[in-house]
């Protein structure tokens, strides 16, 4: 069978990518160093065109139907790794078969777990990335996704302010239908509490734990979470008919978990006064989406929310409360997020990305004012973490060096 690419790459180069050899034969001039996961697996990382590409060694039979996945995936708007195309046909220059590949786009500004828990991990951190990882694995499970094989290896971590977001990345044994089954779900969370006790163990063996995490402790915790969240947005509640004000506290507990009610569900319960309500339709990313449609911005849904404080912090300061929100979103963009940005020097942009960014400015300023006993103002805060925060950090973005020099 000849070589072929099917999907929708939209770089002609790929298909000039060497493959009559193994990835592990790859010359390095074809390749980008970007931290990699624990895979079963061989994996590589190919630069073109000023674009990043996940490459992955898998069987013809999976890497179609991986490929299938992520693209339903992608269609409901779940977040999860970008499919661009399969490769099938594939020989050695002598005539001997070799594995297809499944190419992926890299997710910038991600990262594998073990890279974001480079050094001592901290209760903190870890419990953050299990927050993430539960939402994933709820949001995955509302949209009738079987994951199979849910995992801290699996999934690429993305900053969100002060949390992170979570993406899939290795969809091979999912399965999607119009709604999973309870022993599906079950099944999902059993597999996640024994991969994320192995994962634990392992970083514990390598002195990589903080002294005071209990791995057992910290697998089960996901099973909690897990459950807390899936009630919270699926369970029945039962209010007396005068109190709709429960119905409102119910529907902004969502939205502050960054779900969306889009229809609620009630009823009177049998032989009383009482109602019994239900969200019934949930979508996430609440905060996300006001943002993208104030101004066009696409962040994480924890970013999303913060820089909505402040643009609605904005307002109050200016005495624009009764003005047209769309007209105060111009107004923040122009005046406040635009000009912190841009004040980042070029060659520090590819160390977060910009709401990233703008958060950590923000944090920054709140204390240099705690310490200075007053507001110190943005572009003082501004000047500060560039100086003393920003040129220590690693980039988190994939540079690229291309023929004139470094390209993002």
């Amino acid at each position: 069978m000849p070589l072929q690419m099917t999907g929708a790459p939209s770089d002609p180069d790929l298909i000039r990518l060497p493959w009559d050899l193994p990835l592990e034969e790859w010359p390095d001039h074809h390749l980008v160093a970007l931290p990699r996961g624990i895979s079963r697996h061989v994996v590589r990382f190919a630069r073109l065109s000023g674009r990043v590409y996940a490459i992955k060694e898998i069987s013809e039979r999976y890497a179609k139907r991986e490929y299938k996945l992520l693209w339903d995936l992608a269609r409901l708007d779940t977040p999860a790794v970008e499919p661009v195309a399969v490769v099938t046909g594939r020989t050695t220059p002598d005539g001997q078969p070799l594995d297809s590949a499944l190419i992926t786009r890299h997710l910038q500004f991600s990262l594998p777990y073990r890279a974001v828990l480079c050094g001592t991990v901290r209760p903190d951190t870890l419990t953050r990335l299990l927050d993430a990882l539960t939402v994933l694995l709820v949001r995955l499970h509302l949209t009738g996704f079987y994951w199979g094989d849910c995992s801290l290896s699996n999934t690429l971590f993305r900053r969100d302010a002060g949390a992170f977001a979570a993406y899939l990345v290795d969809a091979e044994t999912g399965e999607l239908h119009p709604m999973i089954s309870e022993g599906q779900r079950a099944h999902d969370i059993d597999v996640a509490h024994i991969n994320i006790y192995g994962e634990l163990l392992d970083l514990e063996a390598g002195g990589l734990l903080h002294s005071s995490i209990d791995p057992l402790v910290f697998a089960e915790q996901i099973v909690e979470r897990y459950h807390r969240l899936w009630n919270e947005l699926n369970s029945d509640e039962i209010i007396e008919e005068v109190d709709w004000h429960i119905v409102e506290q119910r529907i902004r507990r969502l939205n502050n978990l960054g779900f969306d009610v889009a229809e609620m569900m009630v009823r009177r319960k049998a032989g009383t006064g009482r109602l019994i309500v239900r969200p019934k339709v949930v979508d996430a990313g609440h905060h996300q989406r006001r943002l993208l449609r104030l101004t066009g911005l696409d962040a994480e849904e924890n970013q999303a929310r913060r820089l909505l404080n402040d643009l609605d912090s904005f307002r109050v300061a200016e005495g624009l409360r009764h003005e047209d929100e769309a007209i105060v979103a111009h107004r923040w963009l122009a005046e406040i997020f635009r000009p912190v940005v841009t004040a980042i020097p070029a060659p520090l942009r590819g160390k977060l990305e910009q709401a990233q960014l703008f958060h950590e400015v923000l944090d920054h300023r709140w204390y240099m004012s705690e310490a200075a006993g007053k507001d110190v103002g943005l572009k003082p805060a501004v000047d500060s973490y560039i100086k003393n925060v920003l040129v220590h950090k690693p980039d988190e973005k994939a540079i690229i060096a291309s023929a004139d020099g470094i390209s993002p």
